[in-house]
């Protein structure tokens, strides 16, 4: 207020609350339209009404005998300052740029979001940098250049206190493997150096009940822009099929044992059983299906090849020594060459490249 109220000498000559001024004479009020004229006219939220607000107080005031005509012509002056700020901004496009840069700051501050609130489908920008402990993240357009893309998650269960990072890392390397491979199973789509990436809860967030850990594709390396999403909300009936029997055999392609048959023969040829399991598997899956159009040919080609992939591959799982599986090796992978199913895969609308020198898919 523009003026402050006293203490007064009430009628028992005690103190008393404001109300009178001097000699018992009532005290000199303030217009109330001067005071929302001179608010109006320094927030300049409504630049007219602070005006209209001023003009009417003068003469109020005058008749009145009221305090407040320095407020009034102070909202007066401010408020018609505003609204030639207001037509200027207007006739300049001043204030939509205003706008929009607001907008795009609101905008910006909903998209960055905490790596645990982010959902599947979803690309993003780490503002970490895909490093240890990352605390915020930016959601974008996929088609934007971005860190990753959220493949999905799942909750850490069977512990009742906070088991460590390494327990939580080899339930995580397993899982997200699962939810990655059934996110893109178009494969050969996923761009070089992009690989599974995942966050993990901390041991403070242990405390306040996070359990979820969240699976993404992350570049390892740079960027990269365009979504991998490839399963039952993108792909028609077909293609699930194929890629469903060839998958398999891919991915155990990746999981061949470190130590040559040298060093451990029973792991390698249990491993190359494997193999002979998941081709016997596709042979049957895909003779089974009904293949009309521009994929049938390619199809029955792929099966013949995959006929005599298996053959190849038992003679590999039944071999008696090291010596044995070694004659039988290069062979076997000449059956399941880094093209398998291309024919079939570009016949059917998938990508029928496959990807280059992509090392191992963990």
């Amino acid at each position: 207020m523009p003026y402050t109220a006293g203490p007064y000498v009430g009628p028992a000559g005690g103190p008393g609350g404001p109300g009178a001024g001097p000699y018992g004479q009532p005290r000199r009020t303030t217009n109330g339209l001067a005071i929302g004229s001179l608010v109006s006219g320094i927030v300049c939220c409504l630049p007219p009404l602070g005006l209209v607000l001023g003009v009417v107080a003068l003469p109020q005031i005058r008749k009145r005998d009221q305090a407040g005509k320095g407020l009034a012509v102070a909202g007066i002056v401010l408020s018609a300052l505003s609204c030639l700020l207001l037509v200027i901004g207007l006739a300049t496009g001043g204030i939509g740029s205003v706008w929009s840069d607001f907008k795009g700051g609101m905008d910006e501050a909903a998209r960055s979001k905490s790596p645990f609130s982010l959902r599947t489908g979803q690309c993003f920008i780490d503002d970490g940098k895909l490093e240890e402990y990352t605390t915020d993240v930016t959601v974008v357009d996929c088609e934007r250049p971005h860190d990753g893309e959220v493949t999905g998650g799942f909750k850490v269960t069977g512990f009742d206190t906070w088991p460590g990072e390494e327990a939580i890392d080899k339930i995580a390397v397993k899982r997200c493997e699962t939810v990655n491979a059934a996110y893109a199973m178009d494969t050969w789509a996923v761009p070089q150096d992009v690989w599974v990436y995942y966050y993990l809860p901390s041991s403070q967030s242990w405390r306040y009940g996070d359990r979820t850990v969240t699976c993404s594709y992350a570049g390892e390396k740079k960027p990269f822009s365009g979504s991998v999403r490839a399963d039952a909300t993108t792909l028609d009936a077909d293609q699930t099929r194929l890629l469903k029997n060839l998958n398999p055999i891919e991915a155990l392609g990746y999981q061949e044992p470190e130590e040559d048959p040298d060093e451990d023969f029973p792991v390698n040829r249990a491993w190359a059983g494997k193999v002979v399991a998941a081709i016997d598997a596709a042979r049957a899956g895909l003779g089974r299906a009904s293949w009309s159009g521009a994929a049938a040919a390619p199809v029955a080609e792929l099966g013949k090849e995959l006929d005599a992939a298996s053959k190849q591959w038992a003679r590999l799982a039944a071999a008696a020594d090291a010596d044995a599986y070694w004659e039988e090796y290069d062979a076997s992978w000449e059956t399941l060459p880094e093209d398998l199913g291309a024919k079939a895969r570009t016949a059917l609308g998938l990508t029928g490249t496959p990807p280059v020198d992509v090392g191992s898919p963990v």
